[in-house]
């Protein structure tokens, strides 16, 4: 499992730490990973139109396919989700 923000490599690991995360963080700064998967987009919050992350999960395979995608994630109801189609994919 791999997760990518644009953080700095200090914050990362400050979080990985903080949440004892069993998997890897990657730190993209210059958010090139964000871009690949199409998920540094324009955003606008307040009034104000800015670039930024649309926060989305990517469940990859170990031969690197993509399994599916979740658009727009609420963290708050995120996880069972998550879990709920892994096993699907597993089935």
């Amino acid at each position: 499992m791999l997760g990518a923000s644009p953080d700095t490599v200090e914050d990362q690991a400050k979080f990985k730490a903080q949440e004892s995360l069993p998997f890897t963080l990657l730190a993209d700064e210059e958010h090139q990973v964000a871009e690949l998967y199409g998920v540094w987009q324009e955003r606008k919050m307040y009034g104000k139109t800015f670039m930024g992350i649309v926060r989305t999960t990517f469940l990859i395979d170990p031969a690197g396919k993509i399994g599916k995608i979740f658009p727009n994630v609420n963290p708050k109801n995120h996880t069972q989700q998550v879990l709920d189609a892994l096993a699907e994919l597993q089935a």
